[in-house]
Parts: structure tokens; sequence; C-alpha cells
């Protein structure tokens, strides 16, 4: 957009992958890094309207594997709006066949899914499962509206949204197996893991990463506890204590019913170790199967930046888990 206002024009107007750094120079030709939904970062130039790519760091990498792409799909809620998602197909899809589904939730609440390359899926993908991700509710990058009306209401629309996207795609895309639905996410997707499993028994399996159970503990507990909590559930828990426990999944875990595995960092401050043993335990107490798999020396970022030997153990427990109920 000029500076001094008019009309938006797409620079770089490819919606196939994501831009993740920049930067321009005096002359107008801008230097980018390219995340592609089957590519690694790689670095790209555009100058006098014509682009190209400068690396391909990881061509050998891709040469000896079979990376899936994605296909985007949306719906219209049951509120009116537009929710985006994607899936992914398996290596080998035969049509005809039944495939096992596993609904992938961001975390945030405010980040988003898009066009770029997710290496769980990837290797979820890999099983011979169906992956599946959306944006609901709450979701960043569309408007303000969409992502500022989640605090103080969390399990309501975006809840609504991620059942109507199971829905939409069990619907449309007739080659997933109704009866072999698996979910997981971490941080806010482990929170909306915990409140599927404690809402509905239509899940065959799941998996939550950190997570939140229990909105009261996590305002003393958490290193954005009192910002956080505050801002989210609108209000503080020694005043609006129902409040935070309406919004607690730990306050339905008698609900439960789908076997769900529970995996840690010992050393996440932001969820705190406390929220798995809560949820756990509860689990544990009421004969729900479940198992806790705890990483030391981990923070928030296990699945991004913890150890290689640790982030290969949390992706096989996770496929240990699934594959022993999509049988």
């Amino acid at each position: 957009m000029p500076s001094g206002g008019g009309e938006v024009e797409p620079v770089l107007g490819d919606v196939d992958h994501s831009v993740e750094a920049w930067s321009m120079s005096q002359g107008g030709v801008i230097a980018y890094t390219v995340l592609g939904t089957t590519s690694p970062i790689e670095l790209w130039v555009k100058a006098d309207d014509e682009t190209r790519q400068i690396t391909d760091f990881n061509r050998r990498w891709k040469a000896g594997l079979n990376l899936r792409s994605h296909e985007r799909f949306e719906f219209r809620s049951s509120a009116g709006h537009t929710v985006e998602g994607w899936l992914m197909r398996p290596p080998g899809f035969r049509e005809g066949a039944k495939y096992p589904m596993v609904l992938e939730i961001h975390g945030g609440p405010r980040g988003a899914y898009g066009y770029s390359l997710m290496h769980e899926f990837q290797v979820l993908a890999a099983q011979g499962w169906v992956v599946v991700y959306v944006n609901p509710f709450g979701s960043g990058g569309y408007n303000e509206d969409y992502q500022a009306g989640l605090p103080g209401h969390y399990g309501e629309q975006d809840y609504a949204d991620l059942m109507e996207a199971v829905d939409h795609i069990l619907e449309r895309f007739p080659f997933i197996d109704p009866g072999r639905l698996g979910v997981t996410g971490g941080s806010y997707g482990g929170y909306m893991t915990n409140w599927i499993v404690t809402h509905t028994d239509r899940v065959k399996a799941a998996v939550t990463p950190p997570r939140i159970s229990n909105w009261v503990s996590m305002f003393g507990c958490s290193d954005i506890g009192w910002t956080f909590g505050r801002w989210e559930m609108d209000g503080l828990p020694w005043v609006d204590e129902e409040k935070y426990l309406a919004k607690s999944p730990l306050r339905y875990v008698g609900n439960a019913r789908t076997p769900t595995l529970i995996i840690h960092a010992e050393e996440d401050y932001r969820c705190p170790m406390e929220q798995a043993e809560q949820f756990f335990t509860a689990l544990k107490f009421l004969g729900v199967p479940t198992e806790l798999v705890r990483f030391p020396g981990e923070n928030h970022d296990l699945s991004r930046s913890g150890k290689p030997k640790h982030r290969e153990q949390r992706l096989n427990h996770i496929i240990r888990w699934f594959r022993g109920y999509f049988k």
C-alpha cells in the first residue's frame, strides 16, 4: 500500500506458501524466506517483477521423502462465519479404502494454520492416517472480531467449529472412517483436546501435550497466569471463581471416556506440570485409559526446540497411542 494511502496490492501474491521473513533494498529488490507445504525454508529474491529461488538447501533431504501436500476446504459455521481448513491424505492413498483421521488443533489461542510445512503432520500422514487441521473461531489472521471474541467464551464457538469441521469432513470425504477419529494439539490445542474428550465420546483416542486443565490453579502457577488468566477469563479467580471453573476441562472430567495420552515437559512454566498431573489423576481415578509421559529438562517448546531425542520420543509416543486405538 502506498504510504499516502490507496489500494492494497499483493507484492508476493502466491498463496501456496508462507513468507517467514523479508527485507527490501532501497532499489526495491525484496529478499525473503519461503516455507512451503512440502518444503522447509529457502531464500528467494524478487526484482523487477521476477522471482527466483536462491537456495535449495533441502533438495537432498526432500528427495528421500514422500512429502504430502494438503487440500484446502472451508465451510459455513452454525454462527455464520467461514471456517478454513486443510486435509492431508496419506502416502499411497487408495480410492475406496477407509482411513483413520487425526484432528490437529493449533496453539495460541490466536495461532493459525496455513501454507507451511508441519513436520508432525507429515509423520502422522506417513502412518497411513488422514490429518485435518482448521482455524476455528478465535484464530488469528482473519479479522478482529473473529479472534477477539474468545476471551470468556472458551469451549463455546471454538468447540462448535471444531466439531462442525469433523461433520463437514466426514460428509465431504467418505474415505475417512468415523469410528477411528483422533484428536491432538498443544497449549491451546491441548486445552481444546481436553475440552473435547470431556464433552463428547465421538473420538476414539486423544493425545494432549501441554494444556490447561484448571484455570484456577493456572492463574497462580503459570509464568503468565495472572495476566493471561485475567484477560482470557475476563475476571479474577477469587471474584469470578465460577467462571474459571466453568471453563476448566477438569470440571467435566467425569464425562470422559476417551483413552487419553498426556505428554508434558517438566520445565514447562507456561502450562505447568500440575495441569497434566490433575487431569491424569482424575482420568486414572475414573478408570479411563490414560498414560502420563514426562520429559525432564524440557519446556513449553518441546515439540519445536526440544532435544532431538526427546522430540523423536514424543512423536513415537503419539504414534504408539493412536496406532493402538486405530486397529
